[in-house]
């Protein structure tokens, strides 16, 4: 059993629970670095079928990335909850091969909203910076919690 009290334990099941079923974050090579309350790290490797007509990552890529990390962070704390939007700004490009590292990290949770920050990176600078906005149903994001 999952408890609250035990809020890294928790997050460890919600992001287990919710990997399970992300078919999207998977087809795109993401990966789960690390999972803590509040916070989530995911990487992803840009790909030739992910590079645009300029030769870079396509920015919905980059945004996917962000905005599954973002996903895990607020998903962390066992309640189900889902976007309400976001926005990104993009401010180099990411090119093929990169490594890119996403940090998810909560600003704020109050009541059934929340607001999370994602940077990404790569080896050579920051990429995108995004902010969600979180909205949470009030349901466990796993049974037992």
């Amino acid at each position: 059993m999952v408890s609250e009290s035990d809020p890294q334990r928790l997050a460890e099941a919600c992001a287990a629970r919710m990997w399970q079923e992300d078919a999207a974050s998977m087809a795109l090579g993401m990966s789960i670095v690390s999972i803590g309350p509040g916070r989530a790290t995911l990487t992803m490797t840009v790909r030739d079928d992910m590079v645009n007509g300029h030769g870079i990552c396509h920015g919905g890529l980059i945004s996917s990335l962000a905005d599954s990390a973002f996903a895990f962070a607020c998903n962390s704390r066992g309640t189900v909850t889902v976007a309400a939007g976001f926005e990104v700004d993009f401010i180099a490009p990411a090119a093929l091969g990169d490594r890119l590292v996403a940090e998810a990290r909560e600003i704020v949770l109050r009541g059934r909203s929340g607001i999370y920050d994602v940077v990404v990176r790569n080896d050579e600078a920051v990429v995108a910076v995004f902010r969600g906005r979180s909205r949470s149903l009030g349901r466990p994001v796993v049974e037992d919690s």
